[in-house]
Parts: C-alpha cells; sequence; structure tokens
C-alpha cells in the first residue's frame, strides 16, 4: 500500500464518525497544504518573518 493511501485511512480513522463530506475533503485539504509547506521548509524555501511583514506592509 502506498504512503498516501495509508495516511489517508489514518486521517480517515480520526476524523468523527458524524464528519460530512466537506468536513472529510477539509481534512485532506489542510493535511496536503501542511504536508507541501514541511517539504518546501526542507528545501530551505523560506521567508524570513521580517521580510513577509515588509511586504504585507509595503502595499
Amino acid at each position: 500500500m502506498s504512503v498516501a493511501k495509508e495516511e489517508a485511512k489514518n486521517l480517515l480513522d480520526r476524523i468523527p464518525d458524524n464528519a460530512s463530506w466537506g468536513d472529510i475533503m477539509y481534512e485532506f485539504y489542510v493535511k496536503e497544504k501542511i504536508l507541501n509547506a514541511l517539504k518546501a521548509a526542507e528545501n530551505g524555501k523560506l521567508v524570513s518573518h521580517d521580510e513577509v511583514k515588509k511586504r504585507f506592509l509595503s502595499k
């Protein structure tokens, strides 16, 4: 079984039994975003806090 499929099964097991399709899709979406962010951080694709402040406050 692939890692992604195993992780999906584990995620489904942790979601409440009364979860809606929207709840389930949200959990998968958030999981994917977190995994992508961690991968980007491992590859050094980071922006410092000061740089983020500068970008948002200069507009």
